[in-house]
């Protein structure tokens, strides 16, 4: 994560959930085995339409590209928050085109609540 504004900002994922779980942030959308999108402990299969991407953070590992991730705040179109984490580069969670499409296709709004 960029850090050069304030040396006090968050700079790993696990400071940043800690602080998203702190506001009831808690729960994940998570893409299963058939490319569907659910909320966890839900049924509920989503489309992209009916999520926005409140805020993307980026991290990268100073020395292991394999510590490279991404973390998406959502919500759903009942209000729902909750988070997508991905690790990106060549050991994604989610292999496969059918995530990457679908996280294209889910419009940004990019909140400054988000802003750490």
């Amino acid at each position: 994560m960029e850090n050069s504004e304030n040396s006090d900002r968050m700079t790993t994922l696990s400071q940043v959930m800690q602080t998203l779980s702190e506001r009831g942030i808690k729960r994940e959308f998570r893409m299963n085995e058939n490319c569907e999108m659910k909320f966890e402990n839900s049924d509920k299969v989503y489309q992209p339409s009916e999520l926005v991407i409140l805020k993307t953070y980026r991290f990268e590992g100073d020395s292991n590209p394999d510590d490279n991730a991404v973390l998406y705040v959502l919500k759903d179109s009942e209000g729902n928050r909750g988070m997508i984490i991905d690790s990106y580069g060549a050991d994604s969670n989610y292999p496969g085109e059918k995530f990457d499409e679908f996280l294209r296709n889910i419009p940004v709004l990019d909140s400054d609540e988000f802003n750490y």
